[in-house]
């Protein structure tokens, strides 16, 4: 397989016009580097994992050699060019990644990308080899440097800043003896955000669910990961990690212990340690089967929204309803961001229809039907004025862009030619742009990038 494949599509409409721009496919680039599969490029980093709880452990990783992009400015980021009409752009990444399976809300996840500040990328797959892996990706969103290879039952989130990248990821733990009052036993897992440096070393991990230190995932007061839903999304305020996501809740009852699901927030500091913060909270919404959050500056909080059972609703944890919902087997959440007001939007859909919401301490105070038919949205800021709204639409996408003030729409929808994941997330970036990791052929990645809008 070659190392890595651009395709380019001009689609959809510019955006603040009215005349309808016809869709275009541009000739498909291929680099002169030698084949090559990204997972297994030039040596791996082992990185070192230190046993339950939390603590800091350095690697003994190698120095990557990082290498120059194709497009950078003088000052180090990124140029992608902008447009009038949202430009989509498809570059395929050699990885040994699983693939996108059923798709369930406790199926795993196979990847997760994140932006760095200079618009260059982290990419995180969820390896064949059961193992996690990162990969820094340039300008192009082409691999360079040496790949990551990290402990990790199954992947939830990655997010970068200037220094290095930190990773949201299970891995195994302790059940003990219970009993569980009934069911069947499965296997007990905690969650882990892992940092690195930029050049592969592991600096730290903590662990975020509260098993060890004599607590097992079946003692009364756990917090783990079970087979329930349990996928993570992070946020930073620049400083602080928030990881917010589903958890098993372990409930004495008399001589035995009942496992509930919900979900619960966890905010790391710069050394690695927890955090006493005030947006964190132990458990959240229950039962919780969406998780999503955003750092709003305008107004200094990690902002988090649930879809849940709990009155069938798409809730700020816990409990203010955002939006009433039925509990029919649809209700979904789909993204959260924040809208230009310094309140915030998210997306989610209820009989396989997408709406946005606005709200800001509670209750929406906007609503948009959207038209789109789906049931699993995505949402991500576009820009500093607008926000792209994307679903599946047959065997690819389909997006649109939305006023990030009004919730107006903004030009007509566009495809965008990879798979839909209906976990994962498009993440954006500080040139305009945002990407999605979607599910390749034969063992990779492809990595749909929405050019900034001009």
């Amino acid at each position: 397989m070659e190392h890595w494949r651009r395709l380019v599509m001009v689609a959809g409409a510019a955006v603040g016009l009215t005349a309808a721009t016809t869709i275009a496919a541009a000739l498909a680039l291929t680099s002169d580097e030698p084949a090559g599969d990204a997972a297994a490029g030039p040596a791996t980093h082992q990185a070192s994992t230190p046993e339950s709880g939390g603590g800091e452990g350095a690697s003994d990783a190698a120095t990557a050699e990082i290498q120059a992009s194709a497009l950078p400015q003088d000052d180090g980021m990124c140029n992608r060019t902008a447009g009038p009409a949202p430009e989509v752009v498809v570059t395929e990444v050699g990885a040994d990644v699983i693939g996108n399976g059923g798709q369930g809300d406790t199926d795993p996840l196979p990847a997760a990308i994140a932006a760095t500040p200079n618009g260059r990328s982290w990419l995180a797959w969820d390896g064949t080899d059961d193992r996690i892996h990162l990969t820094r990706l340039d300008c192009d969103d082409k691999p360079e440097g040496d790949p990551i290879a990290l402990e990790g039952i199954d992947l939830q989130d990655v997010i970068a800043d200037a220094d290095g990248v930190t990773v949201l990821v299970t891995r195994e733990g302790a059940c003990g003896e219970g009993p569980l009052c009934g069911g069947s036993s499965s296997p007990c897992g905690t969650m882990h955000l892992v940092r690195f440096d930029n050049a592969g070393a592991q600096v730290w991990q903590r662990q975020v669910t509260n098993l060890g230190d004599g607590l097992d995932g079946y003692d009364d007061g756990a917090r783990f990961v079970w087979w329930y839903q349990h996928h993570g999304r992070l946020a930073s305020d620049g400083t602080n990690t928030a990881a917010y996501f589903g958890v098993a809740i372990t409930v004495a009852d008399g001589g035995c212990v009942d496992i509930h699901q919900g979900d619960r927030m966890q905010v790391v500091d710069a050394a690695g340690d927890l955090a006493d913060h005030g947006d964190a909270f132990a458990v959240g919404c229950s039962h919780s089967w969406t998780t999503r959050i955003a750092w709003n500056a305008d107004r200094d909080e990690f902002g988090t929204v649930c879809a849940t059972d709990d009155q069938c609703r798409i809730a700020v944890p816990a409990y203010t309803t955002v939006a009433e919902g039925t509990c029919d087997g649809t209700l979904f959440g789909g993204d959260l961001v924040t809208a230009a007001d310094g309140g915030y939007w998210t997306a989610w859909s209820q009989g396989g229809r997408a709406r946005l919401e606005h709200f800001t301490d509670g209750p929406s105070d906007s609503t948009v039907d959207t038209g789109a038919d789906t049931d699993h949205p995505h949402l991500v800021s576009y820009g500093d004025a607008h926000m792209l709204l994307a679903w599946a639409s047959g065997d690819n996408m389909s997006a649109q862009v939305y006023g990030a003030d009004s919730g107006d729409a903004a030009g007509d929808r566009f495809d965008i030619n990879v798979p839909d994941h209906a976990y994962q997330a498009f993440k954006p970036y500080p040139d305009g742009s945002a990407a999605f990791p979607a599910a390749g052929g034969g063992g990779s990645i492809r990595i749909a990038r929405v050019m900034p809008l001009s």
